[in-house]
């Protein structure tokens, strides 16, 4: 979701190599669907997981967002699970496992990275499948 990262550019890809699939704070729970779609009507066969530094995913957590819109918007929101991480490695590492566990997904390559925002380096986290 974040602006300050161009998938395309960060992992050399041209338009129309990948679908790109954005959410706040890259977690798949909230993509799955998508990738469901990606994978049974476009023949995807390869999942790349991509998260970054200086998110804002980390300065929060689902009691904090929740009291915020109660307070501003005077909605109960307590059945949305907003996602927030406090390790951005192990969240990514958490997001593979999910797909790697999931049997909507198909058994194809999945490898997570974190796209460093200060250097534009990206950085492998766990291994392929």
């Amino acid at each position: 979701m974040d602006a300050r990262l161009d998938p395309a550019r960060a992992l050399g890809l041209e338009e129309g190599d990948a679908h790109v699939i954005r959410n706040a704070g890259g977690r798949v729970s909230d993509a799955l669907r998508s990738v469901i779609i990606s994978q049974q009507l476009l023949g995807t066969r390869e999942i790349i997981i991509v998260h970054h530094t200086n998110c804002g995913m980390l300065t929060f957590t689902d009691e904090v967002i929740r009291d915020k819109v109660r307070k501003d918007l005077q909605q109960n929101v307590d059945h949305i699970a907003f996602l927030p991480f406090g390790d951005l490695e192990q969240s990514v590492r958490d997001d593979i496992k999910l797909l790697k566990d999931s049997p909507l997904v198909l058994d194809v390559p999945i490898t997570g990275y974190v796209y460093e925002v200060e250097s534009g380096k990206i950085v492998k986290i766990g291994d392929s499948q």
